[in-house]
């Protein structure tokens, strides 16, 4: 049955999930040094970016999917990165594990109840240096459910896009549980963890 092969993502979000975007210092060469130094707002380039997931299926392999509409802006201060701030959310309608029947039971009241709630969010509350990495905590909110998590972010790289504007890609990785966001539907057959995979590719204002 399809049922039994449902995959859950409490994603987001959002990725969440998010605490997708912010710059760790740029180590790569002195153009990057210098781009990484100022302040500025960064928007979600949804076509150069991606939030995928994986959970554990009947205890034997991992199941996948992603989200395809999200949007996000992060507002990055690198000489203080603790006054950086981020704002994501993810469509929940657009969960996409290319099995349109398993989709569609992803969208109904049995797990993200789509249309109750169409959006999950992740709205940063502080940002902290860690290594080379930058530890962003902050309110996710899915399924009616608020709560706290912290995404560690890596700078992927800069460069310029076809119109020369200028772009930094992100890396990070979540991992929630999703009873915590009152998803529970079969337990045992379905894992408690899902990871989330947060790629995006930004855009300076």
């Amino acid at each position: 049955m399809h049922a039994t092969r449902i995959l859950v993502s409490a994603g987001l979000a959002a990725s969440l999930v998010l605490g997708v975007a912010f710059i760790r210092p740029a180590t790569v060469d002195s153009h990057n040094k210098e781009a990484a130094a100022q302040a500025a707002t960064w928007t979600v380039d949804p076509v150069h970016s991606s939030i995928t997931f994986r959970i554990k299926h009947a205890g034997a392999s991992w199941s996948v999917g992603r989200f395809n509409s999200f949007s996000g802006t992060v507002r990055h201060d690198a000489a203080a990165p603790e006054k950086s701030s981020v704002e994501f959310t993810v469509a929940t309608d657009s969960v996409d594990t290319a099995m349109p029947d398993r989709d569609k039971h992803l969208k109904s009241a049995d797990f993200f109840d789509a249309t109750q709630f169409p959006k999950a969010t992740f709205t940063s509350k502080s940002v902290a240096k860690k290594g080379n990495l930058l530890a962003v905590t902050g309110d996710f909110a899915l399924h009616g459910v608020t709560k706290s998590v912290t995404v560690e972010m890596e700078l992927v790289g800069t460069g310029k896009g076809p119109q020369g504007d200028e772009r930094a890609g992100f890396s990070g990785k979540l991992v929630i549980q999703r009873s915590d966001f009152g998803i529970k539907t079969y337990p045992g057959m379905l894992g408690e963890d899902v990871t989330l995979f947060i790629d995006v590719e930004t855009v300076k204002k």
